[in-house]
Parts: C-alpha cells; structure tokens; sequence
C-alpha cells in the first residue's frame, strides 16, 4: 500500500488489498497472515468479515485505505491484533482490551470451567478474583452462574479502565465489584473468611523467559501481568499463602499457572493445608490450571 508496492493502476479492491496485507504480515512473520489480514480491514471498513467476500471487486474509499494503512503498520510493527481492533472474544463473548491489559487467551478458559465445577447454581456464591485484567474471568463467572457474585482486584489503573468497560457492557454490574490494589489489600476487611472461591490468572512467566517470547507480548503487552519473579510464582506463592484467611472452611482456590509449574503449586496448595489439589490440563493438553480445596 505505499508508493513502492501500490499497482500501477492505483485501484485497491477488497481482494488486492487483503493478498498484499497476507503476503506482507507473512514477511513479517505474523502468525495467521491471511486471517489476520481479514480481521484488520473489516475493522478499517467497519463492516463484518464476511462482507469482504461480497465485496471482494470494490475498491477500497480513501478513509478506508488510511485506516488500513495505520492498522498494518502497527501490526507489522508487532503490536497485538487485539489492542489494534480494541476486542478479543473470550468464552463466546466479545471483550474490550487495549495497551495496559493482559489480551484474554484460550488457555484461561479453562480456568473458567474449572471454577465452575465448583460453583453451585443452587444457593450464592462469593468469589474473589486477584488480577481482573480486562474483567474477562470475573464477568464470564457472572454471566455463566447469575448465583456468583465476585469481588476483584487489580494494581494497574488501565485494567480497571477497560473492565469496568466490560462489566458494563455485559450488564453484571450487580454480579461484579472492582477494587484497585494489590492481591487481597483492597478488600473490605469484612470479606475475611467469607469467600467460598478465589480465583486467578497472575503473572507466572520467569524473569529469564522474557527474551524468548514474541514481540507482542514481550514489547507491548504490561510487564506487571507477565512476569512474577525468577522462577514465576511470586505472587502465585503470596495469594496461596494467604488464601485461608480470605476463604470460608471449605473453600476452593483455582489458579492458571505454566504447565512446568502445575506440580510445584499442587505441593504450594498441600504445605498451605489444603487437603485436595488437582491438575487440569487445557485445550491444547497442556496442564494448565491446579485447583485445591480446604476440606
């Protein structure tokens, strides 16, 4: 799309322009160039993706193509697919995400049906989650179960930005109340020994992993919701350490760790005198989530 590479007869329709936004993403080795192309100009054209393959001969209009241009540019540039199109989905439901959260992945899901195993539909349930990012985990739980209402936290002031967004956007407001701090710390202290779950995805990536990931996590997405320490489980350690004190007597805890980490955090769980852990493996098979019960 620039003057190097633009056609000679200077007409960018539908199908030109997402061959050379492939062939282009491709060079710069993005993974799914095709697909990704697909979804950058049905945001620059405002429409759904299967309008492109209606109007593959129509000829981009010239706001339409500046859009384009910025949006490749930045993915070229490495910065994730999702804060270009503002959303990612997550558990079938659209999420807004943007620089300063954490972008929802596949993998979390399962720690959404993991909690869920624990959770009864039959009477209410209080959750805690530490480290709501974009609100994704809190707001799947309230939409699944209309009996859970959850209490979150998170330290970065942009997550709170972007799921209080969501919250609102998918009507849990009365399910759902956010609270800006560190771990447990925001907490009402009345909250102490009430909680029947907590749940979390926090940090778990090594300091030395950071080097090794691609740029779109190690460049764009926030240090503080990747990286807990030299060995990852910093803050896992911490909110297991202190889970008794926020969970009633038979409460449950369920945590997204690396699946070289899910036999440490199991023995975490069993020295912090909970009596059942188990280890659930993901979509792609890879342990992935460990769960644990105080009776």
């Amino acid at each position: 799309m620039s003057d190097s590479t633009a056609p000679t007869d200077d007409v960018w329709t539908v199908q030109r322009i997402l061959q050379w936004t492939a062939d282009f993403l491709r060079q710069k080795e993005v993974e799914s160039p095709r697909l990704e192309a697909e979804l950058l100009l049905a945001h620059a054209r405002k429409c759904q993706r299967i309008r492109l393959y209606t109007d593959f001969e129509t000829p981009l209009a010239d706001d339409e193509r500046a859009r384009m241009r910025e949006f490749v540019k930045r993915r070229a540039g490495r910065e994730p697919l999702a804060y270009i199109t503002g959303h990612k989905e997550f558990y079938g439901r659209d999420f807004a995400v943007g620089s300063g959260v954490l972008v929802p992945r596949p993998e979390t899901e399962t720690l959404i049906d993991v909690s869920l195993e624990h959770i009864s539909k039959d009477h209410a349930v209080n959750v805690c989650e530490v480290g709501f990012g974009s609100g994704c985990i809190a707001v799947t739980l309230a939409k699944q179960c209309s009996s859970v209402s959850v209490l979150a936290t998170d330290v970065a002031r942009q997550a709170m930005k972007f799921a209080t967004e969501n919250v609102a956007s998918h009507e849990v407001g009365h399910q759902v109340t956010l609270y800006e701090g560190d771990g447990f710390s925001p907490l009402p202290r009345e909250t102490a020994g009430r909680f029947d779950g907590i749940v979390s995805n926090p940090p778990y990536i090594r300091e030395d992993e950071m080097a090794t990931l691609s740029p779109e996590v190690a460049v764009h997405e926030p240090r503080e919701a990747l990286v807990s320490g030299a060995d990852g489980l910093v803050l896992a350690r911490r909110l297991i350490a202190e889970a008794c004190d926020w969970l009633t007597e038979d409460g449950w805890m369920v945590l997204e760790v690396d699946p070289a980490q899910c036999e440490t955090v199991a023995e975490l769980f069993s020295a912090a005198g909970f009596a059942k852990t188990a280890i659930h493996q993901d979509l792609s098979g890879n342990d992935r989530v460990v769960s644990a019960e105080r009776s």
